[in-house]
């Protein structure tokens, strides 16, 4: 149904035709509770065999697709590549091997279909991101595909590019070199910085277009962190809002400059045993409430939770299994006197994920319960996902929710979906596909899960918005209109929530880049029965948000909106 006369005069003068003008309220102490059920989530099989085991997974903008990719190393995958495709020569083979399966696939996340994709070399425990314009920057890998740079645009027959030398060097020890297990993380202007790999003690900058600047740095504090296994593979990166680069690795904690080059300063040691792969905790930047109309104002706050003892992948080797670390330690990076608070989970878990809901809630889910990230390194799968909600009082932040039955242990992954539904795929603790005669069969099953506020009863309270009549394209800094469908007639500003969310690049355990904005809000005018137009501000910088594509939802009282895309710069 469309809306009757729609049309804004100007921001600051809406047509509405039933008066209902509601304003800004910076006073949010009369706000309505959000709507509440016992509803714990649901879920559900989408696909028997999503071609390959997702140990990357990523949303696409705008074309209702994900992207999984495994490495290219472990043989075939459940996928062949199309027939009318030339067969992908296998690096370094002395018989000329050609391998014809495919190791990436684009999944539909609306009708479970798959395409294949050619991926050239092996991005095995590779990083990535989205570029401004939408596109994947992929980066690293194993062997041939320690120095690449992989593109993938977002069209109906887009395929992996491929340039084999684009970043600085191999990352890799014992002269061989490679860049598994690195960070990659964009930058205000729209660039990337990558940090680490395996055996590797420094950052490198790669241009929004995917191409490295060919120069690398050291980076002692990598070295310093590094301890027998390793335990600070995959660094923890967010991007604070003062445009410094928050990282964790292993246990230790800095606010880095990457425009200096210079460490800002060190936070206090988080307790409690490492964070990193192989010890796999999650780690999640909360979500920047932009709502106080300051950008200078803004706090940022940083989640850690889960993970292992220092000891535990050398343990597990050896087939003891330690008990996964059950605490979190949040802390605020903005503020230079910063302590972490420690706080408890319902369960222990390593190599979970952790991603921000559309409400601003954190999801955890995926893991175990023993041991540590790598292949037959874990027992006891965690089969249970942890509501954690920020803005709630300490001690009554988590909510257990509806277990699933299938155990998604290492080189699992997710991704929030924009119905608010959540994607989860993979998992295979074996070097290759192996479905027969072992305790975890590589899992080839897709699933989506429901959270608590999907639930059917909550459906009449939930916005819909009216993408054709909304803007999608947003500058920074200025006001800019969505329109929405909502049921009743006392709906006020205090009840609406306009959020932002920045589709990650997930992988062992972290989603890189993911990012949440609490938008500000100037008015919310009741036009017609059951429409509104909203009047929020976009966020000021890049550094706040950088330039890119975002869901935007409207969250009603804790229901949000299905997600629309919006693009900012």
């Amino acid at each position: 149904m469309s809306p009757p006369s729609l049309i804004p005069c100007g921001f600051g003068q809406l047509l509405p035709f039933f008066g209902g003008k509601f304003g800004r309220n910076e006073d949010e102490s009369d706000s309505k509770p959000d709507f509440g059920a016992d509803y714990k989530g649901e879920w559900e099989v989408v696909s028997k065999d999503s071609g390959v085991s997702a140990m990357h997974l990523i949303l696409m903008p705008k074309n209702n697709k994900a992207i999984m990719f495994d490495a290219t190393v472990f043989g075939p995958s459940n996928i062949q590549l199309p027939k009318s495709e030339k067969c992908r020569p296998v690096p370094d083979s002395k018989t000329n091997e050609i391998d014809c399966w495919a190791h990436a696939v684009e999944y539909d996340i609306e009708t479970a279909e798959v395409r294949p994709l050619k991926v050239l070399t092996n991005p095995w425990c590779s990083s990535g991101g989205l570029a401004a314009d939408g596109t994947l920057v992929g980066t690293g890998g194993w062997k041939e595909g320690g120095k690449s740079v992989r593109l993938l645009s977002g069209c109906a027959t887009c395929d992996w590019e491929d340039s084999p030398n684009a970043l600085s060097g191999y990352r890799w020890y014992l002269m061989l070199n490679d860049y598994r297990y690195a960070t990659q993380q964009i930058l205000p202007d729209g660039s990337f910085f990558l940090l680490g790999g395996r055996r590797v003690f420094s950052y490198e900058f790669l241009s929004a277009q995917g191409i490295s600047n060919r120069k690398s740095f050291n980076f002692p504090f990598l070295r310093e962190t590094t301890d027998l296994a390793e335990n600070n593979l995959y660094p923890f990166v967010h991007l604070s809002p003062d445009g410094n680069l928050f990282i964790l690795a292993n246990n230790r904690s800095i606010l880095f400059s990457p425009t200096s080059g210079q460490i800002i300063r060190e936070f206090p040691v988080l307790p409690g045993g490492s964070r990193n792969y192989p010890a796999s905790g999650m780690s999640a930047l909360l979500p920047l409430n932009l709502q106080g109309g300051n950008a200078k104002d803004i706090q940022a706050e940083v989640l850690v939770c889960g993970g292992a003892k220092p000891e535990a992948f050398n343990l597990a080797e050896k087939k003891t299994f330690l008990p996964a670390l059950k605490d979190c330690g949040r802390i605020q990076i903005t503020n230079p006197a910063a302590a972490w608070k420690i706080e408890t989970m319902p369960s222990r878990r390593v190599m979970g994920d952790m991603l921000l809901l559309p409400t601003g809630d954190v999801l955890m889910l995926n893991g175990a319960e023993q041991g540590t990230s790598a292949w037959g390194a874990a027992e006891v799968p965690n089969f249970t996902p942890v509501l954690y909600s920020p803005q709630k009082p300490m001690n009554e932040r988590f909510t257990e929710l509806e277990p699933t039955s299938i155990a998604r242990m290492y080189h699992s992954s997710s991704a929030v979906l924009p119905d608010g539904k959540i994607l989860v795929a993979g998992s295979n603790t074996n070097p290759g596909y192996n479905f027969k005669g072992v305790k975890y069969p590589t899992e080839m099953r897709v699933e989506k899960f429901s959270p608590p506020y999907l639930d059917p009863s909550l459906q009449a309270h939930k916005p819909v918005i009216l993408q054709d009549f909304s803007q999608a394209t947003l500058r920074y800094g200025q006001k800019f209109l969505v329109k929405i469908n909502l049921s009743g007639w006392d709906v006020e500003t205090t009840d609406i929530k306009v959020t932002m969310y920045a589709p990650p690049f997930t992988t062992h355990g972290f989603s890189m880049n993911q990012r949440l904005l609490i938008l500000g809000m100037n008015n919310v005018n009741q036009s017609f029965l059951g429409f509104y137009n909203i009047v929020a501000t976009a966020p000021p910088s890049g550094t706040i948000a950088p330039p890119g594509y975002y869901l935007l939802y409207v969250v009603h009282r804790g229901v949000p909106s299905t997600g629309m895309w919006v693009h900012i710069q």
